[in-house]
Formats: C-alpha cells, structure tokens, sequence
C-alpha cells in the first residue's frame, strides 16, 4: 500500500484558498506523492489543530490569515524571515516533535518582482503601504535587495515607525534607508516603486496617497490578487505605472519557497502562473 504524505492550509476563512490546486499542480509537475488540504481553523483551537495534524502524520502545513502570528508563536525554532516578521505561513516538524517556522512571503515576493518581472529593486526608493503582518513579512526580504530608500507608511503612523524601529534594532546599519511615517506626511515624496501591503482592497478601498507619490514609469505591486484587476491596480494603470501587478505571482512564488522547504524540489511556477492567469 502506497502511502500518500499529507499537507494543507489552515486559515479562516479558508474556502477561497488556492493553494490545494497550486501545490496538487506542483506534485504532477515533480512526481511528488501527496495530498493537500484546505483546514477551517478556530481562534480558540488552532494550536491544537496543528497538533493534531502532525500528530496523524501531517508534513507541513501553510498558515494564513488570521493565524501567523500564532504559528509563529508556537513554533521551536524559527527561520530569519519568521522571526523578522513574527509571523509564519509554514511550518515543518522537527524530529523531536517540535515545530519550525518559516515565512516565505518575502521570497515570494522577490522572485516574483525581481526574477519573473524583470523589476529592479536594488537603489530604487520604495514606499511600502501598511504595517501589519503583510508588511512585516517582506520587510526583510524588501531590505536584502538593497534599495536606495524603503519608507514604510500607514494610516497609523505609530504602527509605521514601530516596524521601522524593530528592523533598526536588528540592524541599526539601514538607519538611512529604512524609516516610518504617516500616509499623511507623503505629500512631498514619489517612488520608484510602491507595494500595496494593506487589507484596504479587500473592502474595494485604496490607501489615500498622492497622485504624484509614483514617479514617471514607475511599478505599483498589490499584495492582494482578484479575477479582475484590483483598485490598486487600477490606480497604478491610471496614474502612468509602467507595470502594475496584483499578487497572484507572489501566491505561486511563495507557495514554490513551501514545496521546496517540505520535498527538496523547485517546480516552475511559471506554468503553474499561466494556468491561473488563464
């Protein structure tokens, strides 16, 4: 009897998720043996529901919202990312019945602007929207790419300057690169890039920003993906962005930095994209 290894997805709400069809196309892609799942988590339950899935033998299991601080939370070890982000979307179990955390948003992310798009990050000045936990997951990841500035602004500015701090503090040598404000000090400043890390979409609302805060040419990214184009989106088509992107690649990247964590093997994302585009 062959048995089949097993994986999923926790989250909540979770029905929408798309990750069951990106990793079952990942394992066809790569002759891997599994099964993945979509788990309906509980606030009040969730570290027992992960107990319990790698009780009966789970091998790894992807976190989303509203859950990956907790799984951060429970984790015994932790991977630079998760910890920088205090959050995980995966973990692993570790031989002695413990659990590691990793975060792969941030790599997610990169390879999906730097190696899919063809977009430089490297000394170009970044606004990053949003300081919550789809902020602080590619925070890290943002900052190794060595832009020439990352400002990171939020509604509330104390939120903003309390992720900049907390990165200074690990690394007081980016105190000229990295700092927070308030959407309300940006009146003076454009970018070469703008990342929508903000759940504003979600309501289909944009942060308030300056139309002058894009430079000419410039990328507009929305960590949040739809059927349709998002409003951030859209507000980057309309106010001149060269490329404006939605977060579908990031999903697939990211899922990809999950796959090769658990089985060891990189699949290419790029056909597993178009198959979603399409």
């Amino acid at each position: 009897m062959v048995i089949t290894d097993q994986y999923a997805v926790i989250g909540n709400p979770i029905a929408h998720s798309k990750s069951p069809l990106i990793h079952a196309a990942f394992a066809t892609q790569t002759g891997q043996n599994l099964e993945y799942q979509r788990i309906l988590g509980s606030t009040e339950n969730f570290t027992t529901q992960v107990q319990e899935f790698f009780a009966r033998g789970g091998l790894g299991l992807n976190i989303t919202l509203p859950f990956k601080h907790l799984a951060w939370n429970i984790a015994t070890q932790s991977s630079a990312n998760a910890n920088a982000a205090t959050a995980a979307n995966t973990l692993t179990p570790c031989p002695d019945g413990g659990l590691i955390a990793h975060n792969t948003d941030g790599p997610g992310l990169i390879r999906d602007i730097v190696h899919n798009n063809h977009i430089e990050i490297a000394q170009r000045k970044i606004l990053l929207l949003g300081a919550g936990g789809a902020a602080s997951g590619i925070l890290l990841s943002l900052i190794q790419q060595n832009p020439k500035q990352l400002i990171i602004a939020n509604r509330t500015q104390a939120k903003a300057n309390a992720l900049a701090q907390r990165t200074l503090t690990n690394h007081p040598e980016l105190v000229n690169m990295v700092s927070g404000i308030g959407l309300d000090q940006l009146h003076d400043l454009s970018f070469d890039i703008i990342i929508n890390a903000t759940s504003a979409g979600i309501n289909d609302t944009i942060p308030v920003i300056p139309e002058h805060c894009l430079k000419p040419h410039g990328v507009v990214y929305d960590l949040l993906y739809a059927d349709q184009p998002t409003q951030f989106v859209k507000w980057g088509q309309t106010h001149g962005a060269r490329i404006a992107l939605d977060g579908l690649g990031m999903l697939v990247e990211q899922a990809a930095e999950a796959f090769y964590i658990w089985r060891g093997v990189r699949p290419n994302t790029q056909v597993v994209l178009r198959s979603l585009r399409g």
